[in-house]
């Protein structure tokens, strides 16, 4: 099968290799120059889980795609979705799946503008990665992806299968679920507990986690991400979030893992998506009537402290 990886960041990066080892023809897109040129100059080197591995990749700007993929996947930053779509539009056919993996809330508006949701697939992934710089991936741990067609008819659940098939079989644990954007609720409150704090107290989860006034900003956050998700008829387990929250500041488990806000913005001095987190939250509960101060907070200091650091 033809692959696009639309964004090739650390989890593009991810999804491209481990596709690419289950022997699928796949195509790394991306506009950060560093990077593409590092990976179609040496290849791209990859940190796995400790053990020094190189790919050859191909990999092209989004101006360079030619020809249509079988399946386009989604990695991009939230606030770039929308461009690399319009950009690699020549290459998505009539019949292209699309599965948007990106974090966050909201984005079904921006990938519609581009495909039938016959071949509109959301997903999400809980798998983690990191760039160490250009053309440089740290890969470790385990994750896995949920994923949902968007149109509600036999062929598209069939599409959506195939697709998740294709994904467990390149070793990323795939499923289909008929309650993807509960998963995609779930994952970005777990996100707005704890992404905006560890880039704001500059730390990684373990950190954050062990700090006192943790529990009380988890749960306050947590709590304004269910109120919105229960007024949009999505009700989540709050306690079961909770106690998934706890388990991931463990150094046994992904405890050293500085988050992917972290690494755009105190690492690589970049824009975040904070909009699509805590900021989605709050502009939701303005709609709905509801008290987000905990969200509107986060949002506040993440935009400031881009402002004080020039991010780009």
């Amino acid at each position: 099968m033809r692959i696009g990886i639309a964004g090739a960041g650390a989890m593009g990066s991810r999804f491209g290799y481990m596709l690419s080892e289950a022997g699928q023809d796949v195509t790394l897109i991306d506009s950060w120059s560093d990077h593409v040129e590092a990976i179609k100059a040496n290849g791209l080197q990859i940190d796995w889980n400790g053990e020094s591995r190189v790919a050859p990749f191909k990999i092209v700007y989004p101006h360079e795609v030619a020809g249509t993929f079988d399946l386009i996947i989604c990695f991009t930053k939230a606030m770039g979705l929308d461009q690399m779509l319009s950009s690699i539009q020549s290459a998505i056919g009539p019949d292209t799946a699309l599965l948007c993996l990106l974090n966050g809330i909201g984005h079904e508006e921006t990938v519609r503008k581009y495909v039938p949701d016959a071949n509109f697939i959301l997903g999400t992934t809980i798998w983690t990665a990191g760039l160490d710089g250009p053309g440089r991936a740290h890969l470790y741990g385990s994750g896995a992806v949920a994923l949902e067609n968007m149109e509600n008819s036999e062929s598209a659940k069939r599409k959506a299968y195939e697709v998740a098939e294709l994904l467990d079989g390149a070793g990323l644990n795939a499923s289909y679920s008929d309650s993807v954007r509960y998963s995609i609720y779930r994952k970005a409150t777990l996100n707005g507990a704890v992404n905006a704090m560890c880039t704001i107290l500059e730390c990684n989860l373990n950190t954050f986690g062990s700090t006192q006034s943790s529990e009380e900003i988890i749960v306050g956050i947590l709590n304004e991400f269910g109120d919105v998700a229960a007024h949009e008829g999505i009700n989540l387990d709050r306690e079961e979030v909770l106690n998934y929250i706890h388990s991931i500041f463990s150094p046994d488990s992904i405890g050293e893992h500085y988050p992917s806000m972290y690494q755009d913005l105190v690492k690589n001095n970049r824009i975040t998506e904070i909009d699509y987190l805590n900021g989605a939250i709050a502009r939701k509960g303005k709609d709905y009537g509801i008290p987000t101060p905990f969200c509107e907070l986060v949002t506040l200091l993440v935009h400031a402290k881009e402002e004080i650091r020039g991010a780009k």
